[in-house]
């Protein structure tokens, strides 16, 4: 609710005892949100004052405020920024089911009362203290250098994923796969979908024993292990992550696939080895590349592609017919600096100009709904661990962080997609006229001659 004015600093502010403050930030609340349908979650606010959920309906969560100011996050000019670093400071916590608190979030950053409701509700916040300022360092304003330079975007993935490989294990699967898992059952154990995923690229790119296959963004290399161990390839993957390429390498020799398996720290513009791979793949990378560099993306990818090979490109897609939330998004700030979603037809549109022939599109939402549930549970399942091994802060953010994005995947916001293209040799794409060995795994059906 963006008042029009700017709220006095905190010295303006006539001292009233904190228990009367309560009782009007309580009474400010059951009339905004009185009316809230289904209202079933709780506030609870710093002197110990309670709104329990409407009668009959049980709790999915409580929003505890911690401190006045909280009210005037939620309700001042709210966006999804500053409603993410309240909680992110504790002066905001929530209690219970963190994804269901997306929906009152969504509510909140789509208020728009009318005058008289505007005017009254600034009187009233105009009386509450202001809240604390955190005006520590945001991680995307660290980044140096041009957008999408690779000095930046080494910058922007060391940020996020050299966390420490010790927090990710905690609730990431044995294999450590940072993606969308693939379910035939929503009662399916995180580490089976996992492995259903890996094996489902296998089977799309339809990998053969010998095949020369690149994984760009390759993490902790659980994709390049399954396809050397599995399939016979060479393996060969990237990534801007020194811990990722380090556990990967270790895992590749303690399987005893060295010969034929391999990880390095390198960007995909260092590439330099032109049609020297017969099978390409990109999952959970693509969302770093930015729409600027595109074209650049595929027109390497096209360069290191053998005539005839295919390339399975995975990732995250923004829904081009769902209007943006307002204001600065918290991800960009502090999950993903630099991170852009675009939608899907802009990608295919690229990779087409780029020569790709588009075989194959599938959407995974609802996979990456299932995904995101079942990493969040294991995080919150081992907090203690989580802090010990970073710190608070830290578990904050990632479970505010997977909530989310719950939350953003259920409700459409954003998808994810696999796009299976093709660079043809002289107009013949050597695939089969079905997708059948996709599902029933064994050997490839022939191509048409």
């Amino acid at each position: 609710m963006n008042m029009g004015v700017v709220p006095p600093s905190p010295r303006k502010v006539a001292a009233v005892p904190l228990d009367r403050i309560a009782q009007k930030c309580l009474a400010f609340l059951q009339e905004v949100l009185g009316n809230f349908h289904p209202r079933d979650f709780s506030f609870r606010l710093w002197d110990g004052s309670v709104w329990d959920a409407e009668p009959g309906k049980p709790s999915r969560f409580t929003m505890v405020l911690r401190n006045p100011g909280a009210l005037r996050t939620m309700f001042w000019s709210p966006s999804e920024l500053a409603l993410g670093e309240a909680y992110l400071h504790d002066d905001i916590d929530i209690e219970g089911n963190l994804e269901s608190a997306f929906l009152l979030a969504d509510q909140l950053l789509h208020f728009r009362p009318g005058l008289s409701e505007r005017l009254r509700s600034a009187r009233f916040l105009l009386t509450v203290p202001s809240p604390g300022l955190h005006r520590g360092t945001r991680p995307a304003d660290k980044l140096r250098g041009p957008v999408h330079s690779m000095r930046r975007d080494r910058q922007a993935v060391t940020y996020h994923y050299d966390v420490s490989n010790a927090f990710y294990s905690l609730w990431l699967d044995k294999r450590m796969v940072y993606s969308c898992a693939y379910f035939t059952s929503p009662d399916d154990d995180l580490d089976t979908a996992q492995e259903k995923k890996l094996d489902y690229l296998c089977r799309k790119l339809r990998l053969q024993r010998g095949d020369r296959m690149l994984d760009i963004g390759c993490g902790w290399g659980g994709l390049v292990l399954h396809a050397a161990k599995n399939y016979g390839v060479e393996a060969h993957g990237i990534t801007l992550s020194g811990p990722q390429a380090d556990l990967a390498n270790e895992r590749i020799r303690q399987m005893g696939l060295s010969a034929n398996c391999k990880v390095e720290v390198r960007d995909y513009r260092e590439m330099d080895a032109p049609e020297s791979y017969d099978k390409l793949v990109s999952v959970g990378m693509f969302e770093h590349v930015g729409e600027p560099r595109l074209l650049e993306y595929f027109q390497v990818a096209f360069r290191l592609l053998r005539p005839g090979g295919t390339f399975l490109n995975h990732g995250i897609a923004s829904h081009s017919g769902i209007s943006a939330i307002p204001g600065p998004s918290f991800s960009d700030y502090y999950i993903f600096p630099d991170g852009e979603l675009l939608p899907l037809g802009t990608t295919l549109h690229a990779a087409e100009a780029s020569g790709f022939e588009v075989r194959d599109v599938e959407c995974l939402r609802e996979h990456y709904v299932l995904t995101l549930r079942k990493w969040l549970e294991r995080l919150e399942s081992r907090r203690e661990e989580a802090c010990r091994t970073t710190e608070s802060r830290t578990y904050r953010l990632w479970r505010l962080y997977l909530a989310g994005a719950t939350h953003k995947f259920r409700t459409g916001r954003n998808s994810v997609y696999q796009a299976l293209l093709s660079k043809p040799s002289r107009g013949n794409s050597g695939l089969p006229l079905t997708r059948e060995d996709w599902y029933a795994p064994g050997t490839p059906l022939s191509a048409p001659k």
